[in-house]
């Protein structure tokens, strides 16, 4: 059974960095995409950063602050966060597609920005 196991969150201070990891196990499949969404209270789950096909989008609100990274040989995805600001408050969830098309969420993980 396809299973996300996320890690990193915690309480920062504005300006300051967080690192999201996600490692996924389970699939016999390869990976289509994989990546990060974030959701604040009284808001709909938005995507933060995707990479598949060779290639990483991201929400305009995190270009230039956020760096996602993949590694396909160990099924993880990161998540560099740079100069973190309170607006980025949000439960962050990691997302995987594989080729058969299945797709899986990571159970959330917490990340408070104060200012």
């Amino acid at each position: 059974q396809l299973q996300l196991t996320e890690s990193g969150g915690g309480s920062v201070l504005a300006g300051e960095s967080l690192t999201l990891s996600c490692a996924a196990s389970g699939t016999a499949f390869g990976i289509n995409s994989m990546g990060w969404f974030r959701q604040s209270p009284g808001k709909t789950r938005e995507m933060v950063a995707m990479v598949g096909g060779g290639a990483a989008r991201y929400a305009n609100s995190v270009k230039g602050r956020f760096t996602i990274t993949r590694s396909l040989e160990t099924m993880t995805v990161d998540l560099q966060m740079n100069n973190l600001k309170p607006e980025d408050t949000a439960v962050y969830y990691c997302k995987l597609s594989t080729l058969n098309a299945a797709e899986a969420w990571g159970p959330g993980t917490q990340i408070t920005v104060s200012s």
